[in-house]
């Protein structure tokens, strides 16, 4: 959530348009995403999310669970939460200039589906659910290599496959920029996954052992998401491969790894209040830069501070680093205030 807020502030295109032809350019072409056929940092932000609240499922219903809480009832709240998170979703693609439009290329729509689908099949084993996730891997192959649509029957070629088909058929349009809705499926792995990690953290079984399977687990997936890559199906994440969906999930295991390591097993999580204060109230400020921050706050506010900046005549570099920042300041000042009163929002 930091890194995306910091995204919706443009600090990193101002960053990039400061330092064209440098170091420092190719390092922050990492902030954004790749075009088609390859993986940078920024595709794996949207996996993390999506794999992450897979292991929050799994706390969540470990605690629902232990307080005697009913399977039906359990259900009832993630359907809710499904639903808000899918209304959510379309909402914030909804307003445009030209008037309102019905889109489900937002993460959240995406969500929706898969916390759903990582519900339904959190009681089955461990071995199963990673089997449930492989087939959607595979349904999605299928579907895209043998469904013989005329226009649309190049599976990897962006504007032309089965993915952008579907657009059609579920909104009369596909996106420019290649993103396909039905991302959901093969992504629900994601979450799987992340569900399936957080029995892992849960079990009584050693730290030690808890870090070796995430690893272990984490450097094959990144193996066959890269072997696949080079051989038979491209990492894209516009349309969600499934060489994507396994080696950024590779990335996500590894990260839980690292993460728990680092902040349970060692005990920092005292230096990490800053982080904590925005994830406490992540959904909150997700929809608040996406939706409030991008139409009118960051606008406002970056007139401020470069009204500001222009009184003590500041060099235009330093102004294009100084506002986002700004920015970004007073968004994470909203989740403190928000943490400091105890208010959490909650789908």
């Amino acid at each position: 959530m930091v890194l995306l807020a910091l995204e919706s502030t443009r600090l990193y295109d101002n960053i990039f348009e400061l330092s064209q032809g440098t170091f420092i350019q190719n390092l922050f072409i990492q902030f954004f995403h790749h075009p088609w056929n390859g993986l940078r940092f920024w595709d794996l932000i949207q996996p993390g999310f999506m794999f992450i609240a897979g292991t929050a499922l799994a706390f969540s219903l470990h605690r629902q669970t232990e307080a005697g809480i009913a399977w039906k009832n359990q259900f009832t709240k993630t359907l809710r939460r499904s639903g808000w998170l899918f209304f959510w979703g379309v909402l914030d693609y909804a307003v445009r200039p030209g008037g309102l439009s019905f889109e489900l290329w937002d993460v959240l729509t995406q969500l929706s589906f898969t916390t759903l689908v990582a519900f339904l099949i959190f009681r089955w084993t461990a071995t199963n659910q990673i089997l449930m996730s492989i087939g959607l891997l595979i349904g999605t192959e299928v579907l895209y290599r043998f469904t013989y649509i005329p226009g649309f029957d190049q599976p990897f070629t962006d504007q032309h496959n089965f993915g952008n088909f579907m657009d059609l058929v579920l909104m009369n349009k596909i996106n420019a920029g290649g993103w396909v809705a039905i991302n959901c499926i093969p992504t629900a792995a994601h979450t799987i996954w992340g569900a399936v990690a957080g029995k892992l953290l849960i079990n009584s079984i050693e730290e030690v052992k808890k870090i070796k399977y995430l690893l272990i687990a984490g450097v094959i997936c990144l193996l066959i998401g890269y072997a696949m890559d080079w051989t038979i199906t491209p990492i894209i994440k516009r349309i969600a491969t499934s060489s994507f969906t396994i080696a950024s999930g590779g990335w996500c295991l590894i990260a839980l790894a690292i993460s728990y390591w680092w902040i349970d097993v060692k005990n920092h999580r005292r230096h990490l209040d800053f982080f904590t204060i925005v994830g406490m109230n992540s959904i909150f400020i997700y929809l608040f830069f996406e939706i409030v921050g991008n139409r009118w706050f960051t606008e406002y506010a970056g007139a401020i501070s470069n009204g500001l900046m222009d009184i003590i005549n500041t060099p235009q570099p330093l102004t294009m680093i100084v506002t986002p920042l700004f920015v970004f300041s007073l968004e994470w000042g909203l989740c403190y205030f928000l943490y400091r009163k105890k208010i959490f929002f909650k789908l």
